[in-house]
């Protein structure tokens, strides 16, 4: 994909040179739903990042005055025109309005460039800074998956179970959100 800038970011493919910032965020994921995706060490964040280079689906997201890794978004997309749609972000950098940035370029990109009609999000109940992510967004939650999925297991090895919201905004829902954005400022 062509690079996105933003005021303070630029979200771009991932490049096999991003391994370490990916480890930074990815030794230990903040969130239950990256466990599966933890990296124990340089070398598995290598790969991971040779793995992301090849897909649009990951979006690294940047620092555009240092070019740092701080995070990715991710589109994953489901025909003919929805995607399901993430974030993950190192926590050292939370706080500052990274992921909201990079969530609405990646919402603009989603429905002009590539014309998405409708755009879902599943967060665990909770995950309260993605719960708040996904409302900042204008997204609506529509359900409330009870014992829906499991990232981990208790002491005794069984399962447990997470309840998962699904949050979702249609294209029009974002148009008409427009106008109202940038009375306020646009990026918030």
């Amino acid at each position: 994909m062509e690079p996105i800038r933003t005021e303070r970011l630029i979200l771009r493919n991932f490049r096999p040179e991003d391994a370490p910032d990916l480890l930074a965020y990815l030794r230990e994921p903040g969130a239950s739903c990256y466990l599966s995706l933890r990296l124990d060490d340089l070398a598995a964040a290598e790969a991971e990042a040779t793995t992301r280079a090849t897909s649009d689906e990951y979006i690294a997201v940047c620092l555009a005055a240092t070019g740092r890794v701080i995070g990715d978004v991710f589109a994953m997309p489901e025909p003919p025109d929805t995607y399901s749609v993430g974030w993950n972000f190192n926590g050292d950098f939370g706080g500052a309005g990274y992921a909201t940035e990079a969530a609405r370029a990646l919402f603009d990109h989603l429905f002009t460039v590539k014309q998405a009609r409708r755009l879902f999000a599943y967060v665990e109940e909770d995950n309260a800074a993605s719960r708040r992510l996904c409302e900042r967004l204008g997204m609506r939650q529509e359900g409330l998956f009870k014992e829906f999925i499991s990232f981990r297991q208790d002491d005794k090895g069984a399962p447990v179970f997470e309840n998962t919201m699904q949050y979702a905004i249609l294209r029009k829902e974002w148009e008409a959100l427009m106008p109202r954005r940038s009375e306020v400022g646009g990026e918030t």
